[in-house]
């Protein structure tokens, strides 16, 4: 497929993006690519075999999935036998393949598929990815292919649904001792949960670190808490987007990608001066923490389309005119 010159530029600087370290960039050239579609397949697959790291790769994938162009097939088949979330992002790829016109495309996405989810070797959460994607295969076909997994249906169904209990009990302010155990069920289906109850369990998990008794444990509530954020933000909903502001604004320490990505998606005028505050005091020695700033400074200033004359910027600009080289 010829693509216009200026989409050209427009891939290679989106796919620089999803091969850098930082996260709010790649998950808004994610984003951008999945409206691209298919003229930056291309690119994307020759990207994939230079990446140097499996967070790159996983992006890569996600930005092949809403395509589902045929030249994506043999990479995804060939990133399923990798470990991990690596995996789990090829299942997903795959799964718009199995309605393909071409029998042939859909017999090896089907194949593929069938195989991960046999695999007694496989991740668990591999075998239970490749099997959800099998659910959408017509129905007399998901019978054989039922009975031919040898799967406990009702095992899968309960595994998700103790995920939404789970996020249901955590909602009602019952937590898990763990919580890496809710930060993975939020991850898995945080996507179904009620708006309102994800904003109040954010709410009680920003307690639950305040009075972790030890820094790793308050580490690992924030985790969740960022889970909750960015299960809103895919859902464009702002209704904790006064979390994030404040959490910005007081951190005194990085945050996990998550907070960050969130506000670059949902974030409005509100949040210039929460990051242009935490800009100015982040260490000149952190290049991570600040370019993961400015480049949300930047995303939400595009996105809402406020120039240096809006009242939010002249503030921001006034008080920490150091924000300057960010936009």
């Amino acid at each position: 497929m010829v693509i216009k010159a200026s989409t050209s530029a427009e891939v290679r600087s989106l796919v620089d993006a999803l091969l850098s370290d930082d996260e709010v960039r790649r998950e808004a050239a994610i984003a951008r690519l999945a409206v691209i579609g298919s003229r930056a397949t291309e690119r994307l697959i020759q990207a994939y075999g230079t990446a140097a790291d499996s967070a790159a790769r996983i992006a890569i994938l996600r930005a092949l999935e809403p395509a589902a162009d045929p030249r994506a097939l043999p990479i995804a088949c060939q990133a399923l036998h990798q470990p991990g979330d690596q995996a789990i992002a090829a299942a997903a790829v795959l799964k718009p393949f199995l309605e393909a016109r071409d029998p042939a495309h859909a017999a090896a996405a089907l194949d593929a598929l069938i195989e991960a989810a046999l695999d007694p070797t496989r991740e668990r959460r591999l075998r239970l990815a490749a099997y959800s994607a099998l659910q959408d295969i017509p129905a007399d076909m998901l019978v054989k292919v039922t009975e031919a997994l040898k799967l406990d249906v009702r095992g899968v169904a309960r595994e998700d649904a103790a995920y939404d209990a789970m996020i249901a009990d955590a909602c009602e302010g019952q937590f898990p001792d763990d919580p890496v155990q809710l930060r993975d069920a939020i991850i898995a289906r945080g996507g179904s949960a009620p708006l309102g109850g994800l904003q109040g369990l954010i709410d009680a998990v920003r307690a639950r670190e305040r009075g972790a008794k030890t820094a790793a444990r308050g580490a690992a509530w924030q985790q969740v808490r960022g889970a909750a954020h960015q299960a809103l933000a895919l859902r464009e909903s702002r209704i904790a987007l006064y979390d994030l502001r404040e959490t910005v604004e007081a951190a005194d320490a990085p945050l996990p990608p998550s907070f960050l990505s969130a506000m670059r998606s949902v974030g409005d005028a509100s949040c210039i001066e929460p990051l242009a505050a935490a800009l100015a005091r982040a260490p000149e020695s952190n290049l991570w923490w600040r370019h993961q700033l400015a480049s949300a400074l930047r995303g939400i200033a595009r996105r809402e389309r406020l120039t240096k004359r809006h009242a939010a910027m002249k503030r921001a600009l006034t008080r920490w005119p150091q924000a300057a080289d960010a936009l």
